[in-house]
C-alpha cells in the first residue's frame, strides 16, 4: 500500500456516520414536533418486541477538556444536578405518555459531559425511577472522568443494574494532557479498574485518540503500555477530530502542534499494531476488543449495530435520547433537543417535548442508511440487483486503489481500505454529493 499517496488522495472532510442522513444534512425546514411525535408512535408500534435504547446526556463537567467535541457545559456548581434530573424525569414521563405505556428498555447509556460528575446519590435518584423499565437482558454502561470517579459512584451504579463502564483517558503523556486540560494517572485509573472488577462490572472500556497535539510515536507507545497492563476488555482509538470553527476551545494550541496526514495515519498504524498484537480484534471503525467481550462476539455474528451511541451489541430501531442537545432515531426519523440548558429546561419546565430540530427519513434514506450501516458494523454490504451507476462511479478509484473490492452484487472493504471506511461511505452519501458544502462541517477522514 503506497501510503503517502492514499492519504494525500483521500485524507478529507468525511462523516463518521453514526446516523444517515448526517445532521448537516436533515431537512429541518420541513421538520416539526408533531411529525416527529407521529413517527416515534407508528415505529415503536412497530418494533415494540425489541424495546427500546435510552441515551441521556448529562453535559457538566468541572473542568473545559480543550479537545472535547461533547456538548458541554463548564460549572463546579453542583447545584445544577438536582434540577437537571427533575427535568429528565420529566421528559422520560412525557414520552411514556406519548408511547403510552413505559418502554422496556434493552440499552441503557450514560453520557456526557461528566456522568460521575454528579453525586452517586443524585445518580440513584435517576436511575432509580427509571429502573422500573428496565428488560431483563438490558446493557447499561456510563461514561466516566478517572479523575472524579468514587467507589461509591462505581457502586451505586453497578446496584442498578450497570455492569459497563468507559474511562474517557485519551493519553497518559503529561505534556500532552498539560494542552488539552484532561489530566488522570496511570495509578487513578488502575484504582478504578481494580475496584469495578472486584464490584463485579464484566466490561470495561477505554476511550484513547490518536492525533492530540503534542502527541508523539514514544508517547503514544507508554500509554498504550500502560493501558495493556490494565487491559481493558474494549478500546476506542479515535482520531483527533480539529473542528475549532465549532469548538472554540480547541483553539488554545496551535495548529502546528498538531500531527496531520502521514505524521497523523503512522500514529493511527503504531497503535493499531500495538493492539493487534497484545490479542485484541479489530471492531468496525476505530474499535477494538478482545474475544471474552460482548462487542466482540456480536462482530463475529454480524449482530453487530452503529447508533449515536456508537457501536453497540443491541439493536434497537428505537433510540430515545433524554437531555440537552441529545438526539433520538426511531428509524423513520430523527429529533435532537435543544442545544443550552436554560433552554432544555424551560421547555420541559412548561411541558413541551424539548425537539428543536429533525429529519423525517425518505425511502431512499433508509435505501442508503442501511448500506452505510452494513459497511460501518460488517465491512461488507450487497445490493438486490446491479450495483446503481454512479455508485460505482464513485468508487472507481477505490476499487483501482484495492479498498473495496465487488464480486456480483457484493461490496466488500478490504483490510487496506478499513482505514478508509468513511471515504467509501461517503460514495453511497446521496445527500452529501447533492450538496457538497461550501465550509467545512467534518473531521479529515484519517
Amino acid at each position: 500500500m503506497d501510503t503517502p499517496a492514499l492519504l494525500k488522495k483521500y485524507n478529507i472532510a468525511a462523516p463518521r456516520y453514526t446516523s444517515y442522513p448526517t445532521v448537516p444534512y436533515w431537512e429541518t425546514e420541513s421538520f416539526n414536533v408533531d411529525k416527529w411525535r407521529l413517527s416515534l408512535t407508528d415505529a415503536y408500534n412497530k418494533y415494540r418486541n425489541q424495546g427500546v435504547s435510552l441515551y441521556i446526556h448529562l453535559p457538566f463537567c468541572e473542568s473545559l477538556c480543550t479537545y472535547c467535541g461533547c456538548n458541554t457545559r463548564i460549572t463546579k456548581n453542583h447545584g445544577v444536578e438536582r434540577p437537571y434530573i427533575e427535568a429528565l424525569l420529566k421528559e422520560w414521563r412525557m414520552y411514556c405518555d406519548l408511547l403510552g405505556e413505559t418502554p422496556k428498555i434493552k440499552e441503557l447509556h450514560l453520557g456526557g459531559g461528566t456522568p460521575t460528575f454528579f453525586s452517586p446519590e443524585n445518580l440513584h435518584r435517576l436511575m432509580n425511577s427509571i429502573s422500573a423499565a428496565l428488560g431483563n437482558e438490558v446493557s447499561c454502561s456510563f461514561e466516566a472522568h478517572p479523575d472524579n470517579t468514587t467507589f461509591e459512584h462505581l457502586a451505586v451504579l453497578y446496584r442498578l443494574g450497570f455492569k459497563r463502564m468507559s474511562l474517557g483517558i485519551q493519553d497518559f503523556d503529561p505534556k500532552v494532557q498539560m494542552m488539552i486540560n484532561r489530566f488522570q494517572t496511570p495509578e487513578q485509573v488502575f484504582r478504578i479498574m481494580t475496584e469495578a472488577r472486584e464490584i463485579g462490572y464484566n466490561s470495561i472500556n477505554f476511550d484513547l485518540i490518536y492525533g492530540l497535539p503534542g502527541q508523539t510515536p514514544g508517547g503514544l507507545t507508554q500509554t498504550l503500555n500502560e493501558v495493556l497492563i490494565m487491559r481493558p476488555e474494549r478500546i476506542a482509538f479515535y482520531g483527533y477530530a480539529h473542528v475549532p470553527w465549532t469548538k472554540p476551545g480547541q483553539r488554545h494550541y496551535a495548529e502546528k502542534d498538531i500531527p496531520q496526514g502521514e505524521e497523523k495515519f503512522a500514529l493511527y498504524q503504531q497503535g493499531r499494531e500495538i493492539l493487534l498484537n497484545a490479542g485484541y480484534q479489530e471492531i468496525g471503525m476505530d474499535h477494538f476488543a478482545l474475544k471474552k467481550d460482548s462487542l466482540f462476539k456480536a462482530s463475529e455474528s454480524y449482530r453487530l449495530h452503529r447508533n449515536f451511541m456508537g457501536y453497540t451489541d443491541k439493536r434497537t430501531e428505537v433510540l430515545i435520547g433524554l437531555g440537552v442537545s441529545a438526539i433520538s432515531d426511531c428509524k423513520i426519523a430523527f429529533a435532537q433537543n435543544s442545544k443550552t440548558v436554560e433552554e432544555y429546561l424551560e421547555k420541559v419546565n412548561n411541558g413541551e417535548l424539548p425537539t428543536f430540530r429533525g429529519h423525517i427519513s425518505s425511502d431512499r434514506d433508509l435505501y442508503v442508511r442501511e448500506h452505510i450501516l452494513n459497511l460501518m458494523c460488517k465491512g461488507v454490504t450487497r445490493f438486490t440487483s446491479a450495483i446503481p451507476g454512479l455508485i460505482y462511479k464513485r468508487l472507481a478509484a477505490m476499487i483501482e486503489d484495492h479498498l473495496v473490492e465487488i464480486d456480483g452484487l457484493q461490496l466488500q472493504i478490504t483490510k487496506d481500505g478499513k482505514a478508509f471506511i468513511r471515504n467509501v461511505c461517503m460514495a453511497f452519501d446521496e445527500r452529501l454529493w447533492q450538496k457538497e458544502p461550501s465550509t467545512t462541517l467534518f473531521s479529515q477522514s484519517v
